[in-house]
């Protein structure tokens, strides 16, 4: 068998279809895809010439944009010295520069990182510290954590089962992973205090009836992602690190989504004055150029799972602390702070609420929400996924729809012209939806 012309769109589409699984998509009955043939700035350009703007990020991770000459100079730069080393038993100048750097810029406290190699496996690795720190407090029946209702953590067992068990992506597995403990979805970012006070009550409840069997708490602080793009009161994440104290209970914030600025403050805790014990990154971590994530966590935490019977943290993957990774990650946050990433945030968040604010009114649109470079329009029915990401394609946007939600969650280096045109895209697939 001679080897597909990388030049010959067609032949790779067809193979694509009969051979290549793409995320969340049939096997024998696959949704469209488009090849995409380059991408410079916050432009993707596909096949036939036409370039769009990527109103995705790439899953929320390029947030400096494509082709970026810091984030290329060091991955040659890396390359030329050492692509991979195994990371056990040996250590490398980018791997502890990266945690050197993610430790001064996370929230005090937070001094331990382990370097994972996925958003999904840093949830993995966090919830096995909730699990090993409480067998290191003398307390092996602590084995469920608490979570709430509508959260998505990744695709991985442990990860599925902490997701919600009943609107979430994988229901149909929820009779096979272990049962976890879920208070309801926390109030809209506009709810009232009372509204506030009242879904902390319930959660107050289910601790204390649950405190027992416990490990600790797991939730995306402010903005549940792709459980259905939610936003929440800061105040609730003060109520839950007030009931993991109480109960003695390791709190978990997955920011793989949130984290490095996406919601306007570097870390979305940080906007309810909370730190976690355990803090998971992922995503925006290395610009979209490699995967890596990282999780921190408190010496308290790091020296009770130490104190369980292994002694040590039950996990080490192949690729952990990849160096190439490591050194795109530290020129990423180097870019986040010389590029003035809180401005540029801030300049796309005014812009998705202006753009998105006529969709209100819009036929069959239910809310229309922005927090920080990420805006979402909910609409009172499932979304043609083919027709609204045609019609954003038309408009000259790419976007991804999923469920109810026509979203966006650009590059923070999308410039004011192009956040109109990325909502005048999801107006498009709005209108088709």
């Amino acid at each position: 068998m001679s080897p597909l012309d990388p030049t010959d769109v067609p032949a790779l589409l067809a193979y694509d279809r009969a051979h290549v699984w793409h995320p969340y998509t049939s096997m024998t009955d696959p949704s469209p895809v488009r090849v995409v043939e380059s991408a410079a700035g916050v432009r993707l350009r596909l096949a036939g010439g036409q370039e769009v703007v990527d109103g995705m990020a790439s899953w929320w991770s390029a947030v400096h944009g494509y082709a970026v000459p810091e984030l290329d100079a060091a991955l040659a730069d890396q390359a030329g010295r050492m692509s991979h080393v195994m990371f056990g038993g040996l250590t490398h100048a980018p791997a502890v520069r990266l945690a050197e750097r993610l430790v001064s810029i996370s929230p005090d406290g937070l001094e331990h990182v382990f370097l994972a190699d996925s958003g999904s496996v840093s949830v993995e690795v966090a919830l096995k510290m909730a699990l090993q720190a409480q067998r290191g407090r003398g307390r092996p029946g602590r084995s469920r954590m608490l979570t709430v209702r509508g959260g998505y953590h990744g695709d991985t067992a442990g990860c599925m089962a902490v997701c919600d068990p009943e609107g979430g992506m994988h229901s149909m597995f929820a009779g096979v992973l272990p049962q976890q403990v879920f208070a309801d979805r926390p109030p809209a970012a506009t709810a009232t205090d009372a509204e506030v006070e009242s879904w902390a009550a319930g959660v107050r409840r289910l601790a204390e009836e649950h405190a027992h069997e416990l490990a600790g708490i797991v939730v995306e602080p402010l903005l549940q992602g792709a459980g259905g793009m939610w936003t929440y009161p800061p105040a609730c994440l003060r109520v839950l690190r007030e009931v993991a104290d109480e109960h003695d209970l390791v709190l978990v914030l997955d920011e793989v989504a949130t984290g490095l600025g996406r919601t306007g403050t570097m870390f979305a805790c940080e906007a309810a004055g909370v730190v976690p014990d355990v803090l998971c990154l992922g995503k925006a971590l290395t610009g979209g150029y490699l995967t890596l994530a990282a999780v921190l966590c408190t010496s308290r935490v790091a020296h009770d799972l130490s104190a369980s019977e292994s002694g040590v943290l039950m996990h080490g993957p192949t690729f952990m602390g990849n160096p190439l990774a490591c050194a795109v990650a530290l020129a990423s946050l180097e870019l986040l702070e010389t590029r003035g990433w809180a401005a540029d945030v801030a300049r796309v968040s005014d812009g998705l609420a202006a753009g998105l604010a006529p969709l209100r009114d819009a036929a069959g649109v239910v809310d229309v929400r922005v927090l920080g470079a990420v805006g979402a329009v909910q609409l009172d029915h499932a979304v043609d996924v083919p027709r609204a990401t045609q019609a954003a394609l038309d408009a000259g946007v790419w976007l991804r729809p999923f469920r109810d939600l026509v979203y966006v969650m650009p590059p923070y280096v999308t410039s004011q012209a192009d956040v109109a045109l990325v909502c005048g895209g999801v107006a498009e697939a709005v209108t088709v939806a």
